[in-house]
């Protein structure tokens, strides 16, 4: 009987030293101080952002340790140059940007695809006739300046039969897409999960030439996409997988609850339109991970096909290993 109690208050004992232990690692890791990481956008805050948001709202990155902190592109660069100069832990970019940037020995690579397909395309008022790509000529396009826009007409007017040399390019930087195409182009590049939702819910209906429909003349490729830089991964590995652990959370969330992701970002950027940050997020939600196995997943083939296409048409100084440009290793 006396062995049976010693072994009794013995277990005793061991269990509140183990809970005590535990409750002190615990108060420990709440009292911790976080690990700060900025997040640099690549515009206004959008829906191609929602994850990102809903990460910040619902503690994900506290939970991981880290104080988020997100800024929007200024004067001193963009989320590239930025990042890879360690002005920034983390970045929303393009396939074609991290490309170029690499061509040219900025140190940065993409650890997640926000978004698996391209949703881009060049639209136009319905007024003005432009179905597809032979239709630009004789038109004017309202570019933003990349020598990229006229290369990818130029492929798909080729493809269609057309000559990008019969269209008149007009630089309208960020202008307003609907009021340039009243005043000053016929059509221009926009994302259909934006800028396409908004023409809908203007009731001012668009042709869209969607450069998904067009993989034959122009190779798929990642936009945007989540960067961060060579000195991150080989000296704080830790870090980013923690930020993109909680990151992918968030737009786990915002594809199983749209309506509630919306809502987050719509608190976080009270500047937008309510009605089309919703209609867009329902458009968006299942085009995030769309076939890929999981959210944020890339393909070698993927970065390597648009690389060499970029190469072969003179948009890079130098050839691009696509294997080095990007990594999947802290997908959760």
């Amino acid at each position: 009987m006396l062995h049976r109690l010693t072994h009794s208050r013995f277990t005793f004992l061991v269990l509140a030293f183990a809970l005590a232990t535990s409750a002190l690692l615990a108060s420990c890791a709440r009292t911790r101080p976080a690990t700060k990481a900025i997040v640099m956008l690549d515009w206004v805050p959008n829906t191609n952002h929602t994850g990102i948001y809903v990460a910040q709202s619902k503690g994900y990155y506290k939970a991981e340790g880290l104080e988020v902190e997100i800024i929007q592109p200024g004067e001193g660069g963009g989320p590239e140059q930025v990042v890879a100069a360690g002005g920034a832990d983390f970045g929303i970019s393009y396939q074609e940007a991290v490309t170029q940037a690499r061509a040219q020995d900025v140190p940065i690579v993409s650890i997640a695809a926000i978004i698996q397909h391209n949703t881009s395309g060049f639209a136009a008022p319905k007024s003005k006739g432009i179905t597809r790509p032979n239709d630009f000529e004789g038109k004017r396009y309202g570019g933003f300046g990349s020598p990229i826009e006229k290369t990818m007409l130029a492929q798909l007017m080729k493809c269609d039969g057309g000559d990008v040399e019969k269209v008149q390019f007009v630089d309208i930087g960020a202008s307003d897409y609907f009021v340039a195409t009243r005043r000053d182009v016929d059509f221009a590049w926009i994302f259909m999960g934006w800028t396409g939702i908004e023409a809908q819910l203007r009731n001012e209906p668009l042709d869209i030439v969607m450069l998904s429909d067009w993989t034959k003349c122009v190779p798929d490729y990642y936009t945007p996409v989540i960067i961060t830089s060579e000195k991150a991964i080989a000296e704080r590995p830790d870090f980013v997988k923690r930020f993109v652990a909680a990151t992918a959370k968030g737009y786990k969330d915002a594809i199983a609850n749209p309506k509630a992701a919306a809502d987050i970002l719509l608190k976080a950027a009270p500047e937008n339109n309510p009605d089309l940050v919703r209609r867009s997020q329902e458009w968006l939600g299942p085009r995030y991970q769309a076939d890929a196995a999981r959210w944020g997943e890339q393909e070698a083939e993927v970065w390597q096909r648009y690389a060499d296409w970029m190469a072969d048409a003179n948009l890079l100084p130098k050839r691009v290993d696509g294997s080095k440009a990007f990594t999947n290793q802290f997908l959760p």
